[in-house]
């Protein structure tokens, strides 16, 4: 393995299979928002989505997430909390279930897909998988099979867009109070910090052969920094995107109380109180 420097800045690693796959999700997003009214915003937040995951996989980050572990937390956050995000203000679903065929429409409302969209398998789901993807035998397996960190990137959107979902109360479905979204979000921000420190604190590297993935005569006490320098990213980084996070749904918070009390207020005063 070649050793990273600046001047790598513009390799890529282009894989035809995941740039087939988020060519067809823009072609079917595009051709099924020809078919109803649908907002302009939705598309673009789609297809920023689609750009931050091409950027997250396949440019300079692709070319080095197997082997330094700092360029692979980079791309997790890129994937769960940016890409993710955009995804679930794109609402793919409430699209898919405006446009869809008849059995598209009753698998959406179907007690499988009740369930899975529902808050709390929303939370469940990130506080599973980022300690396991991280701090369990599944990140050996990743880190030694391109196919498994391969379904790992897909995890990372899928469950980031569960969750977001719920955090921006974007789509049909289950929703919270906008201050409920607020705790949502903050609930999950110990997961990334207790991820993030357990990485830093480590004393020893997360499997034998990862120094041979490195480039040649990188020692051992090198490769360890690189692992708690891994381990910071993802607790500050993780930490720093969930409360920015925060800011435009505190925001729609105090839009809604504000809407909300000039109602009520109306209300009162048609009923003279």
């Amino acid at each position: 393995m070649q050793t990273f420097s600046w001047h790598h800045l513009n390799e890529w690693h282009v894989s035809a299979l995941p740039i087939a796959l988020m060519a067809l999700a823009a072609v079917l997003y595009f051709l099924a928002a020809r078919r109803t009214t649908w907002s302009r915003w939705r598309s673009a937040w789609f297809y920023s989505a689609l750009v931050v995951t091409f950027l997250a996989t396949e440019s300079v980050l692709g070319v080095f997430d197997m082997s330094y572990f700092p360029d692979h937390m980079i791309q997790h956050l890129l994937l769960i909390m940016v890409a993710a995000p955009l995804l679930a203000l794109a609402r793919p679903l409430d699209l898919l279930y405006a446009t869809g065929p008849d059995w598209a429409q009753r698998a959406l409302d179907s007690r499988v897909a009740t369930a899975l969209t529902h808050p709390i398998a929303g939370l469940l789901f990130y506080f599973v998988f980022i300690p396991v993807a991280h701090l369990t035998g599944v990140f050996q397996l990743m880190m030694e099979h391109e196919w498994v960190h391969h379904l790992e990137q897909v995890g990372f959107l899928v469950v980031g867009y569960l969750f977001f979902r719920v955090a921006f109360g974007a789509e049909r479905g289950r929703t919270l109070h906008p201050g409920l979204r607020v705790v949502f979000v903050m609930a999950a921000v110990p997961v990334d910090t207790f991820t993030g420190l357990a990485l830093v604190m480590s004393t020893h590297l997360p499997f034998a052969g990862y120094l041979g993935m490195l480039p040649m005569g990188t020692t051992t006490e090198s490769a360890l920094n690189l692992f708690h320098l891994g381990g910071a990213i993802m607790w500050i980084g993780g930490d720093a995107l969930m409360l920015l996070a925060c800011i435009p749904m505190v925001v729609q918070w105090v839009r809604w109380e504000t809407r909300t009390t000039v109602e009520i207020d109306a209300e009162l005063d048609r009923l003279g109180l």
